[in-house]
Parts: structure tokens; sequence; C-alpha cells
């Protein structure tokens, strides 16, 4: 019989496809027969002209899964298909997800399903974690991101709106110094709750960093100098809008960094590039100084120019992340 593991979050990049990738590979080391299940995507991307998502294609390849993308994830929520669903002009959606995880779970011992961010993500699909859970008969774990005890109010609401189909939580990210209050504080009060929780995993920075070139690539921007280093982890985001002397109390902050700022402010780039940064990238489409270009290139430092403004750069960078 095969078993059906449910992993959802309470928010979005809280781990949970990362958790769904060590689960699996943990299992497949104990010889268990893996499966893979996204019911539906809320974040489709076009990849070499297919589209599909992008999670599933990662995990697809991680797991060695030969099922096709397109059986792995049925469901692509695109503006399309949304206001067809929203016309009536869709059929009965879950029967096809539950004819595709049927085919995905033939052979396997433990399919692992990966849930939305949030408890009610997918009610307009009738697919939101109760009717998910109840649709596979699967067991629920929930991705909590720490950041203090609040971060529980959307695991014990989650358990509360799905009930004992939640048997578990796995914390992740907890932050450093935290990790001895999080077992001894937090995880028996959340067991207590009902909530048993399975790991509680401390933050690696390494893990959350991101590398020049992605971010590039984010953002459609020219390389300008330093193309050899753009394998270089950014672990930060910091924005340089200040004058020089402030700017540089504040970039030493943090290391290994991404300073977005306007091409003209040769004065903010110089400072960053007195502390430990691992790209500038320049808004506006607005060229900087020779000099800067040069100073860059002999620190390793890629300089990205990108055409958005400085704002945009922001919500695109942290989408990154």
């Amino acid at each position: 019989m095969t078993v059906a593991v449910y992993i959802s979050s309470t928010e979005a990049y809280a781990g949970k496809t990362a958790v769904c990738i060590g689960l699996g590979t943990r299992w497949q080391r104990e010889g268990y027969t893996i499966g893979y299940f996204k019911p539906m995507s809320l974040a489709v991307e076009r990849n070499e002209g297919i589209v599909a998502d992008e999670d599933t294609r990662v995990i697809k390849r991680t797991l060695g899964l030969k099922e096709p993308l397109e059986q792995l994830c049925p469901v692509l929520v695109t503006r399309e298909l949304m206001d067809r669903i929203l016309r009536g002009q869709v059929g009965n959606l879950r029967e096809n997800v539950l004819a595709a995880y049927n085919q995905v779970a033939q052979g396997k011992d433990i399919v692992i399903i990966e849930g939305p961010n949030h408890v009610a993500a997918g009610a307009i699909l009738e697919l939101s974690n109760l009717e998910a859970i109840t649709l596979f008969q699967a067991r629920g774990i929930v991705v909590v991101r720490y950041r203090n005890e609040l971060s529980l109010d959307n695991m014990l609401a989650t358990r509360a709106t799905v009930g004992p189909a939640i048997v578990g939580a796995i914390i992740n990210t907890i932050p450093a110094g935290q990790l001895e209050y999080v077992e001894q504080v937090v995880a028996p009060f959340c067991a207590r709750r009902g909530v048993p929780v399975f790991a509680n995993i401390p933050q690696d920075r390494l893990l959350m960093a991101t590398t020049v070139r992605e971010l590039a690539r984010a953002l459609d921007g020219e390389v300008l100098c330093a193309e050899p280093h753009c394998e270089n982890l950014v672990e930060s985001l910091m924005v340089g809008a200040m004058n020089v002397e402030a700017a540089l109390r504040y970039f030493r902050r943090k290391a290994n960094k991404a300073v977005i700022t306007g091409g003209d402010r040769t004065d903010i780039q110089s400072a960053a590039l007195e502390t430990s940064t691992s790209c500038l990238i320049l808004t506006g489409n607005m060229h900087p100084s020779p000099a800067i270009l040069t100073r860059a290139e002999e620190q390793g430092v890629p300089v990205i120019l990108v055409k958005q403004d400085t704002l945009s750069t922001i919500e695109i960078v942290e989408s990154v992340f």
C-alpha cells in the first residue's frame, strides 16, 4: 500500500521543496521506492520553450523520477486557466488530478505530495490543504519558517483547520542562538498542542544564498566586468541611497552582499567596494565611471547594469532569494 505524505508550509520560501528533496533522498537511501507529486503550481515558469513548475523539474532530476513533468504536476495555474475556471469552462480538475496521482503512485512505497504555501491556497480549485489531504488520504506535515514564537500561529491554524491528518511539523531556518530554545521550549509546546515537531533545522546562510549569475539572469542585466566571478554567492541585499559616510557604516554590517544603487552614485559604489561585496547592481541603465569598473574588475566584483528602477530591481532580487 502506498503511503502519501503531504508537505505544506505556512508561507512562501519556508523550505518546503528542500524538505521534499531531503525526505525523498533519505527514503531512497533506506531502500524505499519514492514518488513525487505536486497537484498544482502557482508559480509557472517557461524554460527552454516548455511551461512547467521549476520545483517539479528540480525534484524530478534530483530523485531520478521517470514520469513526465505534466504528470508530476498536472495543473499549472496561469491567468488563462484561472479565467476559464471562473467562467465555468473547465471540467472536474479534482478528477484529473487524482488520476495523475494514481499513475504516479503505482509501484511506489511512498509518494511525497507538495502542497501550497498557505492552508487556504488552492481553494478556488478545490485543492486547499484540507481538500487535498482528504483527496489523497495523506498524512500532513507542515514546514514552518521560524522567526519568533508568533511564527507558530499559522501552523496551529493549519492544524485546527485540517485536523488530525496533520501529524507533525518541521521548524526550519531557526536563527543562530535560538536553536536550544526552540528544541527545549517551542517544540514541546507544539507537541502539547497536538503537533509533534519532527525536526528543528538551524538557519544556514550558505543554503539561503544565490549566485551573482542567477541575479543577473533574473534581472536580464548586463554584466559589465568580472564575469568569471559570477558564481560568487550572494547572501543578502543592501540598497545604497545615503551619503558616503553612512554608507560605509551600513555596508560593513553584512558580508557577501549585493548592493543596489544608481549608476551615477560613484560615491556609493566606491564605498561598497571597500567592504565585502559580491556584486554591484546599477539601476536605471546608467553606466558607471571607468574607474569603478577597473576597481571592481581588480577586486573580482561583477557589476550588473539593469534597465529597471531601484524599487523594481529590489522586488525582483527579493523574489530570487
